[in-house]
């Protein structure tokens, strides 16, 4: 899978490499700048050229903003997409006809007692929609062989788990 927005590097034979560029942009100076750790807020936009703004924050749990994404969600997010983006090109490949997919994440983070933390592993939950009876075990299949190629799940120093469920579109 390439990125549309990446631009390939003249390289010299051997493997694509591709770029990616995002902008960090603290927005949540309330005048005192950090003066104290409770002085300010940790609200956040995260651009990129010619696309939406995201909004973000730390979690609630950081004195963030819980209206606003936070960096771990979005990791969660970044593992779940990546992998459905593996699964519905495999399944196109294979003649496999999903005609639905709902994944369900969830990540769980320890804290150490010096602040710092980790990702203990993230849970894959996808839910899949086929159209007919005899793609479900293709589809159920195809799973794995997704999270063997997914970029971002090679990238993380955690297990991500999968378990997915498939059933026959209504």
């Amino acid at each position: 899978m390439v990125s549309e927005t990446s631009e390939q590097q003249p390289t010299t034979p051997g493997p694509a490499r591709h770029g990616f560029a995002v902008e960090v942009v603290w927005t949540g100076n309330t005048g005192a700048g950090t003066s104290s750790y409770r002085s300010y807020e940790r609200t956040h936009e995260v651009r990129s050229a010619g696309k939406s703004t995201i909004e973000a924050s730390a979690d609630p749990a950081f004195l963030g903003d819980a209206d606003r994404y936070n960096p771990e969600e979005l990791l969660i997010a970044s593992l779940s997409q990546c992998h459905m983006l593996w699964f519905l090109h495999l399944a196109a490949e294979c003649g496999v006809v999903v005609v639905g997919y709902h994944d369900h994440a969830q990540g769980e983070l320890a804290e150490n007692a010096d602040g710092s933390g980790q990702f203990r592993e993230v849970v894959l939950q996808p839910e899949v929609a086929v159209e007919d009876l005899a793609s479900v075990d293709a589809a159920e299949a195809l799973h794995e062989r997704a999270h063997e190629l997914c970029y971002i799940s090679k990238s993380v120093n955690f297990p991500v788990r999968l378990t997915p469920s498939t059933r026959v579109a209504n």
